[in-house]
């Protein structure tokens, strides 16, 4: 691993030899998990010495191994050899000390990386795109709540006192977190955080950071799910908590992760772009997206949280359908008619797996290019159909999810029965609990 030697022995010229390197591997849920390495161990890790269990990829949200996988203790636990992933290695500007850190991955007997990555399945993704000389170009928005931090995690969060119930766009807002928003800012430029505007979002205590457009859609996903552990970071140091929960308010907006997506040539020009309406293979992206996702909804949404998103009348559309500049829509189509022809894809929460969302989002694209997709009226148009809704039921969403032919293909079967398979798990150990309002309600009076 000469490439990453270079790299550590940059980064040590520029920022000291670091006390300690967290080493950090992307779970399924987008929790990551690692370990805490000396700087005097470092070469462990360039030669592929440290390790971790396999089962580390796929564990449920509460952080256990699900039997079911056939992964974890039911197969011995082994453990594979963790691999950096050598572009990713920063300084940590929250932390206390010098502190980088990394992402890793962890490879199979053959030396390749896993087919259990969540990154792995993002790059076989863009790895289709380019073998027809097609190269995405995406950029996501992120939404965030910032609130008082709590004694007990069953308690609710409670906004920041400078928060209005409706801050959208206010620049007071931002006045008053000042602080707060210009260290974000700051970590996020001393990483390399192509960040671009941040706002005051709807609910109190909510904001939205928008990154800048990128052609490395592995460096788009890394960024996405690095810039949600800094937020955690930074404002925890400012004595409150964040989070990307997808709905931390019944009352307010949830959390949502926005992507905007185009497709260049090999010669450098958008195929979306027309100079009159929508162009043809944009449809065909539009379609593609539209009909598969009902079947990826799982990874749109992948907590019993997220369905709580999915309201009449909200943000979070409720239906997969389009519209021109139309934000009620699943699918908006901000520009058409030129290199900024694109559309956005709006389904997801801030709490799903970048790595998995960005592919579904890509494969679903591609997907509707290759079989050149028709699409239904805009949601606005005098013929307009209502399709059917996107289910609000978890459940429902998962076992669409296990048996459909477009997951298999985009996250490959293994990934996909076993997605599902830890789902199922959460689902069991998460519905069966009788929430307080049940007692308040039900227990007294029948």
């Amino acid at each position: 691993m000469s490439n990453f030697s270079d790299i550590y022995t940059e980064y040590c010229q520029t920022h000291g030899t670091p006390e300690r390197i967290e080493i950090m591997l992307c779970d399924m849920n987008a929790v990551l998990r690692g370990k805490w390495l000396p700087s005097s161990e470092i070469d462990k890790l360039g030669k592929g010495s440290v390790r971790l269990p396999m089962s580390t990829y796929c564990p449920n949200i509460l952080g256990n191994d699900v039997d079911e996988t056939g992964l974890g203790i039911v197969a011995g636990d082994p453990d594979a050899d963790l691999v950096p992933v050598v572009e990713t290695l920063c300084n940590v500007p929250w932390a206390d000390g010098d502190v980088a850190q990394i992402l890793v991955e962890m490879t199979d007997d053959n030396g390749e990386i896993s087919t259990l990555s969540s990154r792995q399945i993002l790059a076989n993704i863009w790895d289709r795109f380019k073998a027809q000389g097609l190269h995405p170009v995406i950029a996501c928005e992120l939404e965030f709540y910032v609130f008082h931090p709590r004694d007990d995690p069953d308690q609710s969060p409670t906004p920041p006192d400078w928060s209005p119930d409706a801050q959208n766009y206010d620049l007071d807002v931002l006045s008053r977190s000042e602080d707060l928003l210009r260290d974000i800012q700051a970590a996020a430029l001393a990483m390399d955080m192509p960040i671009d505007t941040l706002i005051a979002e709807f609910g109190p205590g909510q904001f939205e950071i928008n990154f800048q457009h990128t052609d490395n859609v592995l460096y788009a996903a890394d960024t996405a799910l690095m810039f949600r552990r800094l937020v955690r970071g930074v404002v925890q140091n400012h004595g409150m908590e964040a989070t990307f929960m997808a709905k931390p308010y019944a009352e307010h907006p949830g959390n949502g992760m926005h992507l905007h997506a185009s497709v260049l040539d090999d010669d450098g020009n958008n195929i979306f772009a027309s100079d009159d309406g929508v162009g043809e293979r944009l449809f065909h992206a539009v379609g593609g997206v539209l009909e598969t996702m009902p079947e990826l909804q799982a990874i749109f949404a992948p907590h019993l949280n997220s369905y709580r998103r999915f309201q009449a009348n909200s943000f979070a559309p409720t239906h997969p359908n389009w519209g021109l500049d139309h934000r009620g829509a699943a699918i908006r189509l901000p520009d058409t008619d030129n290199n900024d022809a694109r559309l956005e894809h709006r389904i997801s929460g801030a709490d799903v797996n970048p790595y998995l969302a960005f592919a579904a989002i890509l494969g679903g694209m591609l997907h509707g290019l290759d079989n050149k997709l028709p699409v239904p009226p805009a949601i606005d148009a005098d013929d307009a159909v209502i399709p059917e809704k996107l289910t609000h039921d978890w459940s429902t969403a998962v076992e669409k999810f296990a048996t459909s032919d477009i997951a298999a293909q985009i996250f490959g079967a293994e990934y996909r029965d076993i997605y599902a398979t830890v789902r199922r798990d959460e689902i069991a150990q998460l519905t069966t609990e009788i929430a307080p309002i049940e007692y308040r309600t039900y227990l007294n009076r029948l």
